[in-house]
């Protein structure tokens, strides 16, 4: 765990509380899997991410936010900025999120460059390393460029107003 944020484990749910924070898995470097996250936010403005391709495990929160990428989980922001979107680099194509208190189910399939993300069976962001993306316009975005090509993962935990349930968080190889 880095940062002031922190998980808890309510009613057999993993649950967001504190400040910004990130959880990660430091057992193995994954590539070439899918990853399931069925999570619910209980809020419609709540926020909080799945950061894949992490090259290093972090000592800051930011870290992933910085140098893996973060799939986005924010009903509420644009479409580079909402559920599914890889963080200011790929915009999704359609929201899908359900509405707050009702569970969703996102896979994120990790190929060599390729990042697809599915929301409650529908593929709505498809990011190949190395396509155009915008400019970086504030220092809380991303770093621009390439990742690695396995890394570790993790939850991220944005900030104290944002409640995020998180019931599986799986990997198929």
């Amino acid at each position: 765990m880095s940062g002031p944020g922190r998980f808890v484990i309510e009613d057999g749910l993993m649950k967001t509380t504190g400040g910004m924070g990130l959880l990660y898995y430091s057992k193995e470097k994954l590539s070439n899997c899918t990853l399931r996250v069925v999570f619910k936010t209980a809020g419609q403005r709540a926020n909080s991410g799945v950061i894949i391709r992490l090259p290093e495990p972090p000592t800051d929160p930011w870290y992933g936010v910085h140098n893996g990428y973060e799939v986005q989980i924010d009903a509420a922001g644009d479409d580079w900025h909402s559920t599914g979107a890889i963080y200011s680099l790929s915009k999704v194509t359609s929201r899908q999120q359900k509405p707050a208190g009702e569970w969703n189910t996102m896979d994120i399939e990790i190929r060599d460059k390729v990042t697809r993300i599915s929301l409650n069976g529908v593929v709505i962001n498809e990011f190949t390393e190395g396509q155009p993306v915008p400019e970086r316009k504030m220092w809380y975005e991303p770093i621009r460029g390439p990742r690695a090509a396995a890394g570790y993962i993790g939850l991220q935990n944005h900030d104290a107003a944002s409640t995020v349930y998180f019931k599986e968080v799986s990997v198929r190889k």
